[in-house]
């Protein structure tokens, strides 16, 4: 099967201000000093998805800072934001348009530490698909998380259940049987078996990909869509669902402390800078792109340089940035927002 990819790069990434801005979102910033986390989703697919299959779903209002780290990905703009369900549906409409039989969705702003282990993983997704299921790639746990949503594995990588988000003490209990592994957002099946799963579960956006392929405008198409998520839609709800699990050193980066399991260490902590000079300080977390960053006595910190810019703020504290945001905002400073 020919794949495509459909990356989403959508999302704004708030939980990483300074850094992140609502004009420079967090899937075209540079974290690790590895270049920007799109550019980087975009190498993954190097040798598995040629470049004119490769396409990235945007928003208007991030189309101008999207498009310079797409290298040779087209740019498809969606008239507005109306959830996962929606862009990946006009991406699947648009690959298979190209000739694309099967398709690889992709977040634009998770970190991979092995992708040679992810492009196996994708590989072996891409086999299964061609059963007609739908497929995920499960992330093997290693904490009791509960920001994440979890996926119960069954005999043969049958999809048993979802579980969206849990509690502390149900996710240890999913991390203890062994059956659970994390929704990492990544899915892979063929063109036509998706367009079936839509008439069943979500058919008005079938009905938007049937009026794009009677030639109606895409906003008159758009407006026909279900403003809601793929897992939601369809994924929790379909019959046909199977699991590739993975193992690749993957982080969704959802906040700066998730910088933890991506960056090496560095004296006084982990994080990006020209230099580190640190006297009685550990545990910090920093980003201060091309400058020398001097600690002294200080531990659990989040130090974020930028131009116009400085967050310090402790570890503990780093979920408050939407808070502080808010804050921003109603003191009129939205130019730093």
């Amino acid at each position: 099967m020919l794949p495509g990819a459909v990356v989403l790069a959508g999302g704004r990434g708030t939980r990483f201000w300074p850094l992140s801005r609502r004009a420079r979102p967090k899937q075209v910033i540079d974290l690790t000093g590895q270049g920007t986390l799109l550019a980087c989703t975009l190498a993954r697919l190097d040798g598995l998805v040629a470049p004119e299959q490769r396409l990235v779903v945007t928003g208007p209002d991030m189309e101008a800072v999207v498009r310079p780290e797409c290298g040779g990905a087209s740019v498809l703009v969606e008239p507005t934001a109306r959830n996962t369900l929606p862009a990946i549906a006009y991406g699947v409409w648009e690959a298979a348009r190209r000739g694309a039989e099967a398709v690889i969705v992709l977040p634009s702003d998770h970190h991979v530490a092995d992708p040679a282990c992810l492009d196996a993983a994708l590989r072996n997704a891409l086999g299964e698909a061609e059963s007609g299921a739908l497929v995920t790639l499960g992330v093997r746990p290693t904490r009791a998380e509960t920001g994440f949503g979890w996926i119960e594995a069954g005999a043969g990588g049958e999809v048993v259940r979802f579980v969206e988000k849990p509690p502390r003490a149900v996710a240890e209990a999913l991390l203890a049987g062994g059956r659970h592994l994390w929704n990492a957002g990544i899915f892979v099946f063929r063109v036509d078996a998706f367009r079936a799963a839509l008439v069943r579960r979500a058919p008005g956006t079938a009905a938007a990909l049937a009026a794009l392929d009677a030639g109606a405008p895409l906003a008159e198409a758009w407006a026909l869509t279900e403003a809601t998520s793929l897992d939601y839609a369809v994924m929790e709800r379909h019959d046909h669902v199977r699991v590739v699990p993975l193992d690749c050193g993957w982080s969704d980066v959802g906040s700066w402390p998730a910088l933890d399991e991506v960056l090496s260490p560095r004296e006084g902590g982990v994080g990006v800078a020209a230099d580190v000079v640190a006297i009685d300080s550990s545990h910090n977390l920093f980003h201060a792109e091309g400058k020398l960053l001097a600690l002294v006595g200080v531990r659990d910190l989040i130090v974020v340089s930028t131009p116009d810019a400085v967050l310090v703020a402790h570890r503990d504290e780093s979920q408050r940035l939407r808070e502080l945001l808010q804050a921003l905002d109603e003191a009129g400073l939205v130019r730093y927002t």
